[in-house]
């Protein structure tokens, strides 16, 4: 599924439209493409857009930057308790570096704790709001609306991941990209607090032969036939 950016209404600086609150939680593994469908979903239905692993490479970079690189749990609890809307727009948060400190901090349970209330107010804000990450469905927002599941292959994934560096005029090979994707596949399955999986309710979207409008497409339905049915 090919990457490109829609546009979506922004965490900070921009009110939500007046209106009820319409949560869409998207969880899936690194690659699968939960960004570009939740930046689709938020422009074609004017909701707010929340890329929570922004929240955790945002905590990762700062306890890395004042730990000189080294991240501590305590300044890494610190951190996230402080953490602004405007840290998710700091440069840097899309590099292969960025990823590894939010892999690492987001396996520390003070870190995820008070992410949470966080990304909850968001959810809950009124307009409508997307959300995706890795744990959303599941504790995040186990109340939401609609809840998607995206996976793809791990070669598909890593392919994606692969193109947006080399855009980025990042040095790595393909190689290295999939060994990180399954690298990260497995911290995210088998981390101690709020392992990555599928909520008994979310509605599974394979994107490995999926094309972005294909995709956005698929998720808009779902959300379509959820607001029909919620309608007096």
């Amino acid at each position: 599924m090919a990457r490109k950016k829609a546009e979506a209404k922004p965490v900070d600086g921009v009110a939500a439209p007046a209106g009820p609150s319409f949560t869409v939680a998207i969880d899936g593994p690194a690659g699968a493409g939960k960004g570009t469908v939740a930046r689709g979903l938020a422009a074609q239905y004017g909701f707010a857009h929340l890329d929570t692993g922004l929240l955790y490479r945002a905590v990762g970079k700062l306890a890395m930057d004042t730990g000189r690189g080294v991240i501590d749990e305590g300044a890494a609890e610190l951190i996230a308790r402080d953490l602004r809307p405007e840290h998710v727009t700091i440069p840097g948060l899309r590099s292969a570096l960025a990823a590894r400190a939010a892999s690492r901090v987001a396996k520390f349970p003070g870190v995820r704790k008070a992410l949470i209330a966080f990304q909850r107010d968001f959810a809950r804000r009124p307009g409508g709001a997307v959300l995706d990450g890795r744990d959303i469905g599941t504790v995040i927002c186990p109340d939401a609306e609609v809840k998607l599941f995206l996976i793809a292959s791990a070669e598909a994934r890593a392919e994606r991941r692969y193109q947006e560096l080399i855009a980025a005029g990042a040095e790595t090979s393909r190689g290295r990209v999939l060994a990180e994707i399954r690298a990260r596949d497995t911290q995210d399955a088998e981390r101690e607090s709020a392992p990555m999986r599928q909520a008994p309710d979310a509605h599974l979207i394979d994107t490995t032969d999926l094309d972005i409008e294909a995709a956005v497409a698929t998720a808009a339905a779902l959300i379509d036939r959820a607001r029909a049915a919620a309608r007096p």
